[in-house]
């Protein structure tokens, strides 16, 4: 069945930058899962999956406007070190996660003082062209519920 609208997608991946440095894999644990058509993949990733099976494997390379978009050179905030999570002790270029009114985030660590640090919020792969190799595991019809939450449920979804 061709990936579309309303579709579950299950799939695994890896990651790769400009360097061809592996950033991220999936193939340790569950397969990602997404409902597709709602966006909750980066866009040219959804782009590539389209009308695919399961099954296919295949490479894509998105650049940053349809991935996570470009570095913005502003995008440092101060915040008090107690409110970064993942470590005991900080030092720049760590990535700390931070609670957010949007749910949490992962920072980069720009520079630690006595008692705030310095964070950049852009998201670690923003103005990267990515590389994808992707595996379709699944794809199944969603059902009313999960369409009407805009995201899959289950193994590699939302609980």
């Amino acid at each position: 069945m061709p990936i579309q609208k309303n579709q579950v997608v299950q799939f695994h991946y890896s990651v790769r930058d400009e360097q061809n440095d592996e950033v991220e894999n999936s193939r340790g644990g569950e397969p990602n899962a997404y409902l597709h058509g709602h966006g909750g993949i980066i866009k040219g990733l959804e782009e590539a999956l389209e009308g695919r099976e399961a099954g296919d494997t295949f490479s894509v390379t998105i650049t940053p406007d349809k991935a996570y978009g470009p570095r913005k050179p502003d995008a440092i905030q101060r915040v008090p070190i107690k409110h970064l999570m993942g470590a005991k002790r900080w030092k720049p270029g760590m990535i700390a996660q931070v609670k957010t009114e949007h749910g949490p985030r992962h920072v980069l660590v720009a520079k630690v003082g006595h008692k705030f640090a310095d964070v950049d919020t852009n998201h670690p792969m923003a103005g990267k062209t990515l590389t994808f190799d992707i595996e379709v595991i699944d794809v199944r019809d969603a059902d009313a519920e999960e369409i009407s939450h805009g995201h899959a449920h289950g193994p590699g979804g939302h609980h």
